[in-house]
């Protein structure tokens, strides 16, 4: 289907990329503006860090399920109507997290937060219904490239915010800003989808012609492993600089932008470089940029120069490899099925951010008291060498097929 050029606050007309980079961004800046405050959130509730990093996990389960019915759902009703009902839940969640007496009350509520994923999973969505693969590709970069720059600020404004207020002013930032965002995606986002008038038990029937596609589980383990070395890096980063090296909330945020500096590098070459080079090509580079940085910083550490600034700086490697992978396993995902690209996004996103729960949960155990940072380095390092495996499964598929 052909969509008419985009117009800057036209319902009728797709969205502009302004417009799909600020919700992406309301998302990724959910996961990660608080994390600085964490160890203080702790002592907030009276709860171990251990409980409060679940905050983590759980939001990253959660959206992880939501993406398995968020794509189908998109696919039958359409990219505008989901979208403006899950920013209305957001705003919902976070006042309840404002709000919250306990914990546990908190928990629930920063869970039901996670319904903002829909932003992340369904930009993509919205740029694959209006161009092709390749295009797909370079756009996505784009888009994720200007997404990188809310949360690579994101911490720094964090950690600024609960120094200075406490932690609650991250999440009063986030309702201001879920707030704006709603205006915009109702004033600007018009209807991408090629609407599919069928039931979603039809829908999810869908699934197996997505599941038994080798090329799908290709690209989606490599972006899940290539993700999940970052997710492991959110679970356990705050503790690290917190509890390990004795740095401030401010100064834990700061450095966080360092692996968003990456991304942000790594989405402009995905950007610049992707329909020229190639999708799996690009992947395979992006993952082997992260596992080299991620193996040099464990033989740092093994050789007695841990520091945090060898711990975080070495960290915009990973950025710098997911900011070149993911834009193009994500377009991967999109193409080996693109009639059903609102439910190859759910689903794939479903799968990545899954395994990235559990591997942020992981980390959360791996930092108990006493515990240094070198479970989490190879942890990390563990999940990279993963996501080059999966590509380079990919690749040997097409060579075999080309054969």
């Amino acid at each position: 289907m052909r969509h008419a050029a985009p117009v800057f606050l036209d319902r009728r007309t797709p969205p502009k990329i302004a417009t799909l980079i600020l919700l992406a961004g309301l998302s990724a800046l959910t996961m990660n503006i608080f994390l600085p405050s964490l160890p203080g959130m702790a002592d907030y509730f009276g709860v171990s860090y251990g409980l409060m990093q679940q905050s983590v996990p759980l939001y990253l389960a959660l959206s992880a399920a939501l993406q398995i019915v968020i794509g189908p759902i998109s696919d039958r009703y359409g990219r505008r109507v989901v979208l403006i009902g899950s920013l209305v839940l957001f705003l919902l969640a976070t006042v309840g997290t404002l709000l919250a007496p306990n914990a546990t009350i908190f928990l629930i509520f920063r869970m039901a937060q996670a319904v903002i994923a829909s932003g992340m999973a369904l930009s993509r969505a919205v740029v694959r219904d209006m161009v092709a693969d390749a295009e797909a590709a370079s756009m996505i970069g784009y888009v994720t490239m200007g997404m990188s720059l809310v949360p690579m600020i994101g911490p720094v404004i964090g950690g600024i915010l609960d120094d200075a207020y406490g932690w609650k002013a991250s999440f009063a930032l986030l309702l201001g800003l879920g707030i704006l965002v709603l205006g915009l995606v109702w004033a600007d986002l018009g209807e991408t989808a090629n609407l599919r008038r069928t039931s979603l038990k039809d829908q999810v029937r869908t699934y197996p012609s997505l599941l038994g596609s080798r090329r799908f589980w290709g690209y989606t383990l490599s972006a899940a492993f290539a993700s999940g070395c970052f997710f492991a890096y959110l679970g356990g980063a705050p503790y690290v600089g917190d509890k390990i090296f004795g740095l401030s909330s401010t100064h834990v945020g700061a450095l966080f932008a360092l692996t968003a500096i990456g991304y942000a590098a790594g989405n402009f070459l995905a950007g610049r470089f992707s329909v020229r080079v190639g999708m799996n090509r690009m992947i395979l580079l992006g993952t082997v940029v992260t596992s080299f940085g991620m193996a040099l910083l464990a033989l740092l550490t093994l050789a007695g120069l841990s520091g945090p600034t060898v711990f975080f700086s070495l960290t915009i490697f990973m950025g710098l490899g997911n900011g070149i992978c993911l834009p193009n396993a994500n377009a991967g995902m999109l193409s080996v099925r693109p009639e059903l690209a609102g439910t190859a996004s759910g689903l794939g996103g479903a799968i990545l951010i899954g395994g990235g729960a559990g591997l942020a949960a992981i980390a959360g155990v791996l930092m108990h008291p006493g515990a240094t940072e070198m479970p989490l380095i190879l942890l990390m390092l563990a999940s990279s060498i993963a996501s080059v495996i999966a590509i380079l499964f990919v690749i040997r598929r097409a060579h075999q097929i080309g054969a």
